[in-house]
Order: C-alpha cells, then sequence, then structure tokens
C-alpha cells in the first residue's frame, strides 16, 4: 500500500534506499516528476534523495527542506523549483 511506505518495515533513515524506489515502483511514477518536502533537522534527507533518487537520463527528484516545517513560501520554493527541473 503506498500510502504506508515510510510506516512499515523496511524502516530506515536513508530515503533514497528504501521510501522512494518503493514509491516509485508501487507507482509507476518517475523520480524526475516527484516533488520532495521534508522538515528533518538532524540530516540532509533532501541532499540524499535528490543525489541517489535520479532517472537513468539524468533528472531525479526535487527536494526542499523545511526545518521550521513548510509554510507558503517553501511550498512556492518547492513548485518553483519542480517547474524548473522540467524539460521545456
Amino acid at each position: 500500500d503506498v500510502n504506508q511506505i515510510g510506516r512499515q518495515p523496511p524502516l530506515s533513515s536513508d530515503k533514497a534506499a528504501t521510501h522512494f524506489p518503493r514509491l516509485r515502483a508501487a507507482t509507476g511514477v518517475p523520480y524526475d516528476r516527484m516533488l520532495f518536502f521534508d522538515d528533518c533537522n538532524w540530516g540532509d534527507h533532501c541532499g540524499r534523495v535528490a543525489a541517489g533518487c535520479r532517472e537513468p537520463g539524468g533528472g531525479g527528484v526535487v527536494a526542499v527542506r523545511t526545518p521550521r516545517g513548510l509554510s507558503e513560501q517553501l511550498w512556492r520554493r518547492g513548485l518553483d523549483d519542480y517547474a524548473a527541473a522540467q524539460p521545456h
């Protein structure tokens, strides 16, 4: 169940190795069509996901750190970053 990814084994702090490959397999959505917001304050999940979850052509997950929670400004930044990452 895609709604349970990250809530059931295998649990890992390395979302690039567990969560995102499972999301991709379960949904068929390629990495370069994903947008990830993360409020983690003890590690750089966004950096690991952006570096580790890439399509063969080079595009990958757009990731935005939200250490104090998701604000409207960060939401808009994520949408802008996502739009900029899409092929034109």
